[in-house]
């Protein structure tokens, strides 16, 4: 599902590359040819303009006039051999009048566009400038607007596709916690009644009290499920006992050449809002990791360090390590290095901490063959 995910985002890119390039290109050629129009348009109104310069009384100017009179979109700056200004036309003669170096300013920018075309008139030669129409002027820009454009659908897109892939996610997550914690009730009940017989026996008392340890084991297991497939109720506490609970729980359980260890530092009172049940399984499945990556053999170290501002816990392990390139994957849905499981455990942990509690889970450090370290990061 992941990789259909990329698959739409690589669409969508391409899809909107492919019409910003195709868009680009045709109205590339439109400005081309409005371009060579709007020059021919200019040639012929320059003569026009030569003509009526050079007329006399007998010569008739109607034609010529007409032809210069139709051009009522280009720009144009006639300036003498001196370089000065002579005469202009289609250049808004308010702003001309408000503005005296407003001719000086756009003259520049023809100029910068070698926009010139030189004609001899009865009085010498001048150089004609002129600009693009106020339409052309518009096209030019039209190629940007439009990429805007794109970059807007195709990031909009990109959020719609990635919130469907989110909720969809969520209603897997949903889904597989409440059908975990449902299939547990039942054996969980066929086992209670079964303990409620032998207690009949003395001599089973000794084997009941354990069966009962692990029966409210998993009575909390289906609870922290069945919290995962909703939102938790918060509850001011202070973490420390009860991370230092779970360790020990894991202690007790861990290999024998496995050394488990405690620590805090700072204020003994590292309060905050939390779903206990939540926060237990995040720890310890961040400690059952730890137990698989030094594989028997290896230290674990679970650190609180609680300051004014922010509660970090780190668990630190002397396993196998984990690469650079894999910090981000390892809290993907689906990814694990281990032949069994459903890769889900860290990307729960990720979910619970950082959507539930508002904090920030990470590989804070890791190298190959000397251990990993994943910080929780709880800020008040």
């Amino acid at each position: 599902m992941i990789k259909r995910f990329l698959n739409w985002r690589s669409y969508a890119i391409v899809f909107g590359a492919l019409i910003v390039l195709v868009s680009f290109f045709y109205i590339n050629s439109i400005t081309k040819e409005m371009e060579k129009s709007e020059l021919e348009k200019v040639q012929t109104t320059i003569e026009g303009i030569r003509q009526l310069s050079n007329a006399d009384l007998s010569t008739d100017v109607n034609f010529a006039t007409s032809i210069v009179s139709k051009n009522k979109t280009i720009p144009m700056i006639t300036v003498n051999e001196q370089g000065e200004i002579i005469d202009y036309i289609n250049l808004d003669p308010k702003r001309i009048a408000k503005d005296t170096a407003y001719l000086q300013h756009r003259l520049k920018e023809f100029k910068a566009y070698n926009r010139v075309i030189i004609t001899d008139f009865k009085y010498g030669k001048n150089y004609v400038y002129y600009g693009y129409s106020p339409m052309l002027e518009k096209l030019t820009y039209y190629p940007l607007i439009q990429l805007a454009i794109i970059l807007v659908f195709v990031i909009i897109v990109l959020i719609a596709v990635f919130n469907a892939q989110k909720s969809l996610q969520n209603q897997v997550w949903v889904g597989m916690s409440k059908e975990t914690a449902h299939q547990m009730g039942t054996p969980l009940s066929s086992i209670v009644g079964w303990m409620e017989i032998l207690k009949e026996n003395d001599a089973n008392k000794e084997y009941v009290a354990e069966m009962e340890n692990d029966v409210k084991r998993l009575k909390l297991v289906a609870d922290r499920f069945s919290k995962i497939g909703s939102i938790p109720t918060l509850e001011p506490e202070n973490i420390i006992p009860r991370i230092q609970a779970v360790t020990q729980y894991m202690k007790v359980r861990a290999p024998k050449k496995v050394s488990v260890e405690f620590e805090t530092k700072g204020e003994e009172d590292a309060s905050y809002l939390v779903s206990g049940p939540l926060l237990d399984w995040v720890i310890e499945n961040l400690i059952r990791n730890a137990l698989d990556a030094i594989e028997g053999n290896g230290t674990i170290k679970v650190t609180v360090k609680n300051t004014t501002r922010q509660i970090l816990i780190d668990v630190e392990d002397s396993g196998k390590g984990i690469s650079k390139k894999e910090f981000k994957n390892v809290f993907k849905p689906g990814y694990s290095t281990k032949k069994r499981g459903w890769g889900l455990g860290l990307s729960l942990a990720k979910r619970i901490i950082e959507d539930y509690h508002h904090g920030l889970i990470f590989v804070k450090n890791s190298e190959i063959d000397k251990g990993t370290i994943f910080r929780i990061v709880l800020t008040r």
